[in-house]
């Protein structure tokens, strides 16, 4: 048995050091509260493009341009090791942290963003990288897509954990190269709320038979409309929660074991024991004995999709 922690708060919007600051935070909060694995929602850092959803597109351009580049300004290079702080949170709480985040790219262009979840461990090492395969509608004029070097899972005190980013939940081939890999805990870091979502999560439990923990993006409007001029005008109510968060924990068998918690923040915790996955594969395992291999099969392009090879003489 290992616990969990869920940490449902609003980012600072905009801002990467007091993101930073926050998750640093919360990881030793939810180390004391007993969590070996602590799971932050969607975009964290620094804060999921809300704006995306009420910009009409080709509308206030200059908007959109001031917020992209305020964003990209903020955004992680794992490359300039940006998250520092809160991988020395992780190694000195000795606690695995699956965060999501706004990536600048640092190897090619150094200009294309990436909805991006990392897995760092409990030693402060960045273990996995996985960047968003498809942004979602309007997404696509913040994130590049991703590929599938970092579709995989890696172990922690709760299990293999891995991760899909909100929509990604799908794709049912993104979920099955996920399942076939031996998946304990599957994460799904969202800006996506409501019943038809927990459903969702429900039944991704019930095929996998694996635990599923939704990490939800939860806010109101006074947490997003200060972050930059003209801001207000999107957002004119300050106390209207802009999403819900609807963080949740789900048992191999389908049922609803912790959650949702709509509309508020917080921090949620949960025990994970892997007795109940064996007892949920013993009839139904997808990837094994349910697979049916003569007939169906995969391929999973793991390597890199670079824009540029260079081949030295």
């Amino acid at each position: 048995m290992a616990r969990l922690a869920i940490v449902q708060k609003a980012p600072a919007f905009l801002d990467r050091a007091e993101c930073l600051r926050i998750a640093a935070s919360s990881v030793a909060e939810a180390a004391a509260g007993g969590a070996r694995l602590v799971i932050f929602p969607e975009a964290f850092i620094p804060g999921y493009p809300a704006w995306i959803w009420r910009l009409r597109p080709g509308g206030d351009m200059a908007l959109s341009e001031r917020l992209h580049r305020t964003l990209i300004d903020n955004a992680v290079n794992l490359a300039n090791d940006d998250l520092g702080p809160l991988r020395e949170a992780a190694r000195e709480h000795r606690v695995t942290v699956v965060c999501g985040i706004n990536e600048r790219d640092g190897a090619f262009s150094r200009g294309t963003l990436y909805n991006t979840v990392v897995t760092i461990g409990a030693d402060g090492s960045l273990l996995n990288r996985h960047r968003k395969l498809m942004p979602t509608n309007p997404e696509r004029m913040v994130w590049g897509q991703g590929d599938a070097t970092g579709l995989r899972p890696v172990d922690s005190a709760c299990g293999r954990i891995g991760a899909l980013i909100c929509w990604e939940s799908y794709m049912p081939l993104a979920r099955y190269a996920l399942y076939a890999q031996g998946l304990d805990v599957y994460i799904a870091p969202t800006y996506d709320s409501g019943d038809r979502w927990i459903a969702t999560l429900q039944h991704i439990a019930r095929e996998a038979g694996c635990w599923v923990v939704g990490s939800g993006v939860a806010f109101r409007a006074s947490d997003i409309r200060d972050a930059a001029p003209g801001m207000a005008d999107l957002y004119p109510s300050a106390d209207e929660w802009i999403n819900a968060g609807d963080s949740a924990v789900i048992a191999p068998s389908g049922k609803v074991a912790l959650g949702p918690l709509r509309n508020d923040v917080g921090v949620l915790y949960a025990d994970i024991n892997s007795q109940s996955i064996d007892d949920a594969r013993r009839t139904l395992d997808v990837t094994g004995h349910y697979s049916r291999p003569d007939l169906f099969s995969l391929h999973v392009h793991t390597g890199p999709l670079n824009p540029v090879h260079f081949n030295p003489h």
